[in-house]
């Protein structure tokens, strides 16, 4: 298939996924929480983002031919962490942005007692959605995986764990390995867990199991890498969000520890391990999974 073809049936494959997700995130996040908590989360959740943490669910699930529905619900639920994460992080007790996804916050918006209990309500119907009574291809087994595999990358030993690393690091000088080990949580823990909870959704050995759980750690990092070059060379109207606000708040990022032209060095050099990642795996429906990829280190926003 020639490059322009592949490329084509990506970009399709990305369309018909996109829309598959907004339509179960329309569905199951509710429009009648009461006291306009519903429409809070509709709009921290719903009409924006890159979404590529249920792509990458996507993806995963179709290279070991997992089950659909559980595919969705997984990918629904792992969006759902991240954006009640972003709810949380841009109130004033943490980074004080105004600006997401080219839109006001959601604290800016329905205030911040508000934003809070939407994020909370967010993060109890991930796993509200993983855990349905009677579902084909969603036996109690795996619904345990999937939780137990979503819980561990949200908690103290991944996502929040290294958003209190950022807040504490605030000001104070960290080396690359410091910065790493933050960013593995605080980014990539999430990205990495979206892999492989497509990955549980059907047969997957220990090799393919291993390979994809390393593909999902490099592109976690990657992305983060390729964030903080974004934040000092794009707008914030490209970005969607407030530029050069890790600058400006003295925060420690893979530009001010390594310099723009290593950020951008280690960027293609994480790219290229999980791209070496995926050759490992034994897997051969890995397209969508590589050119996801491609997007995380070559987009511009």
């Amino acid at each position: 298939m020639s490059a322009v073809l592949s490329g084509e049936r990506f970009e399709a494959w990305v369309r018909e996924q996109l829309v598959q997700v907004e339509q179960a995130l329309g569905a199951w996040v509710p429009a009648d929480a009461p006291a306009g908590l519903g429409a809070a989360m509709r709009y921290g959740v719903l009409d924006g983002g890159k979404r590529l943490r249920p792509l990458l669910v996507c993806a995963a699930a179709e290279a070991v031919q997992g089950h659909c529905a559980a595919a969705m619900r997984a990918a629904v639920a792992v969006e759902l962490i991240h954006a009640y994460s972003l709810v949380h992080d841009d109130m004033p007790c943490m980074d004080n942005d105004v600006l997401r996804r080219g839109k006001p916050t959601v604290h800016v918006q329905f205030g911040e007692a508000t934003a809070m209990l939407a994020g909370d309500a967010m993060q109890a119907l991930a796993f509200e959605v993983l855990t349905p009574d009677a579902e084909p291809g969603l036996p109690p087994a795996l619904q345990a995986r999937l939780v137990a595999l979503l819980a561990r990358s949200a908690g103290h030993a991944g996502m929040a764990g290294g958003q209190a690393i950022d807040l504490a690091a605030t000001g104070k000088p960290l080396d690359e390995a410091a910065l790493r080990n933050m960013h593995r949580r605080k980014t990539g823990a999430l990205l990495q867990a979206s892999v492989l909870m497509g990955a549980a959704t059907g047969p997957c050995d220990a090799t393919a199991w291993a390979a994809l759980s390393d593909f999902g750690a490099a592109l976690g990092l990657a992305f983060q890498v390729v964030d903080d070059i974004l934040d000092v060379t794009q707008a914030s109207e490209t970005l969607g969000k407030t530029a050069g606000k890790d600058l400006d708040a003295n925060k420690p990022t893979y530009v001010t520890v390594l310099g723009l032209d290593e950020a951008r060095r280690q960027a293609h050099a994480l790219h290229a391990a999980a791209v070496d990642a995926l050759s490992r795996s034994g897997l051969t429906e890995i397209g969508d999974l590589r050119q996801l990829a491609d997007m995380v280190v070559d987009r511009d926003c």
